[in-house]
């Protein structure tokens, strides 16, 4: 029979217990979640931004802000649910602890997806206000930035939460980053237009999920907007609820058998 993973509210305190270990080493954390960005965005946009011209003119730095948001949205949930969750599950047994309350497994491993979806809404919050003092916002619409960097997180936490339920050792997830994370960074329409790609190139770019956030952000943040995006939208919820089912079940399935 095959058993749906389910999880209850008790979920919440699994994510409140990490927002209390996130706040009591918030001058530490605050720092690497803005201080990367920034400089990648100042850097690219300033930097690169000076020697590179749009068709049609406009900025790279306008060009590029929303795709960092997305970017950084995707790293911090990634991060969280790779090298946080294993090191919370496999060395400091944080796991055990949790469970042997009356949590399940399956809200353990929610609350940790939860938390880092979380996680890049404050990221995604702290870019945007970076973004906006420079002059890089056009739209109020901007605001819904910020319910999409959460659903982001949702999608990539999830994934890396699967990764995590399968790999043998915390090395692994070198590969992880290596061979999927830092590609899709540079490959799904950041720093440049997906239009530029051969076909063939523009059609893989588009199965990657980053390439989704990028697209929404980038219309957000300038206040324009086609029917397209609704099929963006349409592939994060997709994606994201099946991934996070996925990730309960095949937690459960490391930790217990």
């Amino acid at each position: 029979m095959i058993r749906v993973p389910s999880f209850s509210r008790r979920a919440f305190r699994v994510w409140q217990r990490n927002r209390d270990v996130f706040f009591r080493l918030w001058k530490s954390e605050l720092g690497t979640a803005l201080a990367e960005p920034v400089i990648i965005l100042l850097a690219m946009g300033f930097g690169l931004g000076a020697y590179v011209g749009l068709v049609g003119g406009g900025s790279y730095l306008k060009f590029i802000a929303p795709g960092i948001i997305a970017s950084y949205a995707m790293f911090t949930a990634t991060f969280e649910c790779t090298y946080g969750s294993y090191v919370r599950m496999e060395i400091q047994k944080t796991f055990d602890a949790i469970i042997a309350t009356p949590l399940s497994l399956e809200d353990v491993i929610a609350g940790e997806i939860f938390w880092a979806a979380t996680r890049s809404l404050l990221t995604a919050t702290l870019v945007l206000i970076v973004a906006g003092f420079f002059g890089l916002v056009s739209s109020p619409w901007a605001i819904l930035v910020l319910p999409v960097a959460w659903l982001q997180g949702l999608m990539f936490g999830s994934l890396a939460m699967v990764y995590t339920s399968l790999v043998p050792a915390i090395y692994s997830f070198n590969y992880f980053f290596t061979l999927f994370i830092t590609p899709m960074f540079f490959f799904s329409g950041v720093f440049f237009p997906l239009t530029g790609l051969p076909e063939w190139a523009q059609g893989l770019a588009w199965v990657t999920p980053l390439a989704h956030g990028v697209a929404l952000n980038r219309a957000l943040m300038a206040g324009q907007f086609s029917p397209q995006l609704l099929v963006n939208l349409a592939v994060i919820l997709v994606v994201g609820l099946a991934l996070f089912f996925l990730a309960l079940a095949t937690m459960r399935r490391r930790l217990i058998h």
